[in-house]
């Protein structure tokens, strides 16, 4: 699965990295709201791949501030 890997290469990453990862994230998640807002967009869907990637990144930050 994709988003197996995904998870997999978030858990490698420091927390500083996951953070940087998270803003580019936003951002794009940004754009892709405006480009949506502006019918710009092709690829709906990619704005809910985004947002749940979103929620992956800062579950695997929440794990790391745990441990």
């Amino acid at each position: 699965m994709k988003s197996s890997k995904f998870v997999e290469e978030l858990k490698n990453k420091s927390v500083e990295e996951l953070n940087k990862d998270l803003v580019a994230a936003k951002k794009e998640l940004f754009n892709l709201r405006f480009q949506n807002a502006t019918n710009q967009l092709d690829n709906t869907a990619r704005i809910k791949e985004v947002r749940k990637n979103i929620a992956r990144i800062n579950t695997v930050i929440t794990e790391k501030s745990r441990a």
